[in-house]
This record gives C-alpha cells, sequence and structure tokens, in this order.
C-alpha cells in the first residue's frame, strides 16, 4: 500500500494504491499541512497503516514566498561579502526603473568575510549559515573546515556549504543558491521532522519519501539537508506522471498542462524525456538546482477577476486560495474567480460535490461575477466568458514558453491535461495554438499525486570541470567519480540503480549560457561539439559550428525503481451505469444544450461528441462545438477538433 500526497495552494490531493486498486481524494489544504495528509489517509486506508508514504510539498516554497525562513549567517572570502546583492547585471524588468530585485536574504550586518579558515566562527544566534568561498566548487576542503569550526561553536545551527549544495563556477549563483538552501534548512527540517514522527513514528506509514523538482525521489532526512531541492516539488510529480501517460500512448512529444486552484504548470516532455533546467529563478532568488523545466503562471481557478485603473478587465495573478477560495465553495469569498465564471456558465454543474465534499453556491459565483460586470457595464455572460479568454490568454503564453521560445513547435505536440481545472479549458487552448489534440489522462483532478508513486528515487550530483582543448580526461575522471558518487548514494538509500545518464554543461567560447548535451561516455569531443551546435540552432535560430567551444560542467543523474508503474494502475474498465443528460450551459459560441456524461461510465472506445461534459469527482473535462473525446485504453481521453 502506498500513498501519495500533493499538496497545493487550494487543495491538498491524495491517491492510494493497494495491490493494483487505486482510490483518491481531493481535500481543502489545511493551515497545518499534516492535518490534511491525516485526513486523507484516515479516508483512504481507514484508520489502518501502510507501507510507503510520497510526498510533493509546498513548505519550501512557501517559506521563501511568504519570507518566513531563518535568520542565516554568510561566510565568504573577505571582500566578496556583497556579491549576492550586487548580482548580475540583468533587471528584473527592463524598461520599469521602479522594479528592483528583492531584497538579498542575508543582512548586511550578517555577512562575514574572512581570510583562509579562522581558528573560531562566532555566529551568534542564527538559525542557519551559508558558507560559500570563490574557490569552494573546486576545493571543498577550505568549506569544509569552516563548517567544523562553525559547528564547533554552534552545534545545533544548520549549515550549507556551496561545495556540497551547488559545486559549480560562478560565485553569484552558487552563493544564491547556498544561501537559499540555508535560509529554508530550519522550517523545512522542522516540518519534515514532524511530519515524520506523526506517520512514521506513530505507526501509520513504514517509509517517507520526498519529491525532487527534477522528477525523482528523495529520502526525508536528505531532504532536510538540501530543501533547495524540493522547491518544486509537488508540480514535479504532475509532469512524471504526464510523461508516463504519454508514454503509455505511444506519444513522443507532449506539453504537461496542470491547472489548479492558484496557478498553472506547463513542462515539454519529448521523446519521453522531461525537460530539466540547471537554473532557475524562484521569486526572484536564483537557485541552480536541477528542476523540471516548468513554468508557472499565475493563474488557476481560484484566480480573481477585477478591473484596472484604465477600466479593463484582469484576471489574476492573485488568487482566493483554498480560503476563502472562489466565492461559489461557500466559504465567505465574494471576489470572482475563474472558477465561478465556469459556475456562470454552466461548465461546472452548479449542483456538483467538488471533491466529493464541496457543494457549490451558484448563487454566489453569479453575485460575484455580476459585481464585476457592473462594474464594466457589460452583461453577467459576456464577463464569465471574458474571464475564461483572459485566463486562457495567459496560459497560452506560458505555452509558447515552454516550446517556441525553446525552439520547439507546439503545433505537433499534444496538450497533456490535467489538475481540478485542466480539462475545462484545455481544448480551446490547444486549438488556439494549433496543436495536435488533447490527453486528459484518469485520475486528472490528482495527478500529480499519481506521478509522485510513479517517481523513481533520484540522484542529482554535479562536477565543475574547463574544458577546451579537446582532451575529455578530465570529463571521463569526473563524470566516473560522480556515477560512483550516485551509486553508492543509492545504494546507501536501499536502491539499486536503474538508470544513469550524463550531460555535459557546453557554450561557445567566453558566452555567457551555456547549453545541457546529453552525453555517452563513449563519445569524442567532436560529437560532443556537433550535438551541442544542433541545439544550439534548435534554440537559438543560429549556430557557429567554427567557433571553438568549451565543456565547464559535468551533470549525472542516477536513478532507481519507482514505487509502482502504469500496469499498477491498471486498464480503464466501466464502474458507473449513470447515463448521460443534457444541460444547458455557454460555449464560445453562445448558449447551447450540452450531453453530460459520467466519465465512470464510459467505456474503451467510446467517442463524445461536443458540446458535452465529462464529469468525475475531482475535474471536469468541457468539449465546445466542433470537438469530439475518444476513450483510450488506459482510460485517457482524446481530444480532436
Amino acid at each position: 500500500m502506498i500513498l501519495g500526497v500533493d499538496i497545493g495552494g487550494t487543495f491538498t490531493d491524495v491517491v492510494l494504491v493497494d495491490r493494483g486498486s487505486v482510490s483518491t481524494a481531493k481535500i481543502s489544504t489545511s493551515a497545518l499541512q499534516s492535518d490534511a495528509i491525516v485526513e486523507g489517509l484516515d479516508r483512504l486506508a481507514g484508520g489502518g497503516s501502510i507501507d510507503a508514504f510520497v510526498h510533493g510539498t509546498t513548505v519550501a516554497t512557501n517559506a521563501l514566498l511568504e519570507r518566513t525562513g531563518a535568520r542565516v549567517v554568510l561566510i565568504t572570502d573577505e571582500g566578496f561579502e556583497d556579491v549576492i546583492e550586487i548580482g548580475r547585471q540583468d533587471r528584473p524588468s527592463l524598461y520599469d526603473p521602479f522594479v528592483d530585485r528583492p531584497e538579498p536574504l542575508v543582512a548586511r550586518s550578517d555577512r562575514v568575510g574572512v581570510r583562509g579558515v579562522p581558528e573560531t566562527i562566532d555566529v551568534g544566534d542564527a538559525e542557519a549559515v551559508a558558507i560559500s568561498f570563490l574557490d569552494g566548487h573546486i576545493e571543498p576542503a577550505r568549506e569544509a573546515a569552516a563548517a567544523a569550526r562553525v559547528a564547533a561553536s554552534s552545534p545545533m545551527v544548520a549549515i550549507s556549504r556551496s561545495s556540497v549544495v551547488s559545486p559549480e563556477f560562478r560565485e553569484f549563483e552558487r552563493t544564491s543558491t547556498t544561501v537559499l538552501n540555508a535560509y529554508l534548512s530550519p522550517i523545512t527540517e522542522r516540518y519534515l521532522r514532524a511530519l515524520e514522527e506523526r506517520l512514521v513514528g506513530g505507526g501509520r506509514v513504514g517509509s517517507m519519501a520526498v519529491m525532487r523538482s527534477s522528477g525523482g525521489l528523495m529520502s526525508a532526512s536528505d531532504a532536510v539537508g538540501l530543501p533547495a531541492a524540493v522547491l518544486l516539488s509537488g508540480p514535479a510529480g504532475g509532469v512524471v506522471a504526464a510523461r508516463e501517460f504519454a508514454s503509455a500512448l505511444g506519444i513522443d512529444h507532449v506539453i504537461s498542462f496542470d491547472m489548479g486552484g492558484t496557478s498553472t504548470d506547463v513542462c515539454r516532455i519529448v521523446d519521453g524525456n522531461i525537460d530539466v533546467s540547471y537554473e532557475r529563478s524562484v521569486d526572484g532568488y536564483v537557485c541552480r538546482m536541477a528542476s523540471a523545466g516548468i513554468h508557472t503562471v499565475g493563474a488557476g481557478g481560484g484566480s480573481v477577476a477585477w478591473v484596472d485603473t484604465g477600466g479593463a478587465l484582469r484576471v489574476g495573478p492573485r488568487s482566493a486560495g483554498s480560503n476563502p477560495g472562489p466565492a461559489c465553495y461557500r466559504r465567505g469569498g465574494t471576489e470572482a474567480t475563474v472558477t465561478d465564471a465556469n459556475v456562470v456558465l454552466g461548465r461546472i454543474d452548479q449542483a456538483a460535490m467538488l471533491g466529493g465534499t464541496l457543494s457549490i453556491d451558484a448563487g454566489a459565483a453569479e453575485r460575484a461575477v455580476t459585481s464585476v460586470a457592473e462594474q464594466l457595464g457589460m452583461s453577467l455572460t459576456d464577463v464569465a466568458l471574458g474571464i475564461v479568454a483572459i485566463a486562457e490568454d495567459v496560459m497560452a503564453g506560458a505555452i509558447r514558453t515552454v516550446s517556441i521560445e525553446q525552439g520547439s513547435d507546439p503545433r505537433g505536440a499534444s496538450l497533456l491535461a490535467f489538475g481540478g481545472a485542466g480539462g475545462l479549458h484545455a481544448a480551446s487552448l490547444a486549438r488556439s495554438l494549433g496543436m495536435a489534440s488533447v490527453i486528459v489522462p484518469p485520475f486528472g483532478g490528482v495527478l500529480s499525486a499519481v506521478g509522485l508513486l510513479l517517481a523513481p528515487p533520484r540522484i542529482d550530483l554535479t562536477g565543475a570541470v574547463l574544458v577546451t582543448d579537446g582532451n575529455l580526461t578530465p570529463v571521463q575522471n569526473a563524470a566516473e567519480g560522480l556515477e560512483t558518487s550516485a551509486k553508492e548514494a543509492l545504494r546507501l538509500a536501499g536502491h539499486e540503480v536503474v538508470t544513469m545518464g550524463l550531460v555535459l554543461d557546453v557554450r561557445y567560447l567566453g558566452q555567457a549560457h551555456e547549453i545541457g548535451v546529453p552525453w555517452e561516455r563513449t563519445e569524442s569531443f567532436d560529437q560532443v561539439a556537433e550535438r551541442f551546435n544542433d541545439m544550439h540552432e534548435l534554440r537559438n535560430g543560429f549556430a557557429r559550428p567554427r567557433d571553438p567551444v568549451e565543456i565547464v560542467a559535468v551533470r549525472c543523474t542516477a536513478g532507481g525503481e519507482p514505487g509502482i508503474t502504469m500496469d499498477d494502475l491498471g486498464m480503464w474498465s466501466r464502474r458507473s451505469t449513470n447515463p448521460p443528460h443534457t444541460r444547458e450551459l455557454v460555449g464560445a459560441g453562445g448558449p447551447t444544450l450540452a450531453s453530460i456524461y459520467d466519465r465512470l461510465s464510459l467505456s474503451v472506445g467510446d467517442v463524445i461528441i461536443g458540446p458535452a461534459v465529462i464529469e468525475e469527482q475531482e475535474a471536469t473535462t468541457f468539449l465546445d462545438v466542433g470537438e469530439r473525446a475518444t476513450v483510450k485504453l488506459n482510460g485517457s481521453l482524446e481530444v480532436t477538433w
């Protein structure tokens, strides 16, 4: 029995797989996140115990967004105390002089510059310490010695070393990542230790693992020491599930589309490979940790509609969250949201029980949207359609970001949609972008939690090199050391290595940014350079094959066996005899009579012709005029037009 729990800003998704039987629950996210986890465990496991628990957590993300992390002391080389404040020359908004970078996570008075390794290092009452020396990526011994001195005087303080967290060149990015890790360490440790004690210590769970941002699992104890690796913990689970469902259907190019209550996450997956990024900015702070190439926009079911000072309708990025939530949730919310607009349009059943427990207040949704309509002098229906159209335009921009802006044509891709609201908007989005089709998998409303169970244990390691002369010996040596370390780390965690991959960071000589180039250890420098040129042209529209290239880092990824496979989810079978009925709703072309289906009543091979709504406990799929859905073998809906 394996339980997967993904905590989102609005709902907590819970999935239990018990010897091939799958049960799900969608629970409102609680103020104390562990309460929602225990509620889901009680609901699905009946108060009993389970073998393993896999968690997608937002604790690190929330601590950063809310600035509730630890007081950090930074120890670095004398004269380089302000590196994290100076940063790079690029600005957050090129044409807005009033937009500033976020304040550094370490106050100026808490930045300590040293020479060598002082005999004693006093960090006062700091909760965490970040150690980042200029040469830390190639000479870790000095950072280790400094950490030992800090531990001697302050044994309870959390210590993050750049040589462990991010052993790469570029002192600003390495220091920023190390400080970020230190800032998140105490709050992440308190949360995970308390949760582990409550579940594992309480006998409810045999073991506990946490999702990495890169799409694999790590132990709770490893996550305590490396919280920067779990900043995108929950969204990564959805991307893993999208990859597995796409592979099962034989689709080699998909863009995952996860629309939840607070935001929408998209990611490109080609030939079964998740696009992985090795540097991203999280709320303005650079984090050089392997993470799925997810792009997030503030457009979800709970995104609030508002009228700006120019009299224009806007949607998001502010969200109603889980409390009070959309007006229709009966929790005191009064502002119109995307979910309220869908209720007004009839695309969400006004008598629905979301997640099986949350009843809809259609009157409250109508009053909220009417308030916006009165400000604009427009009709209720037109404003509801406008809210949906604006939200979809924001989400279309996100899809362009992970496709067109990366040199990939979305017209050949399928949009794999999930999240509670994904199926409501996916077909309209895909049609507007000229995409091939939409795939709506089963368990779509809780697919990120399913992805946690499908994810393998994973180790991500990096080694700094500098090769410009074609001699790959340093690269081979670094790769061998990383592979040995990765295998040992997996073995110590109780897993055997199933997959092993190497990526080289390559750039033209003097270039400021690199491209990750997959590499087999039998390949030559010329083969690496040729592949790099091809990838550079695809991504940037040009290549300079006569220019020298250099390799600046080696990255190693090792994976083990996942907790479950797609076979454990079983083939789709009809589980309901509810007959279809009809309901008036508003599509893109205006009012229409739509057929309403219970998804559990569908059989493999069934074809549903729009306008139609396919309902399930955790999600809804809307088909407009001219769209059709076919039920595939694994229960996915393939929507075409």
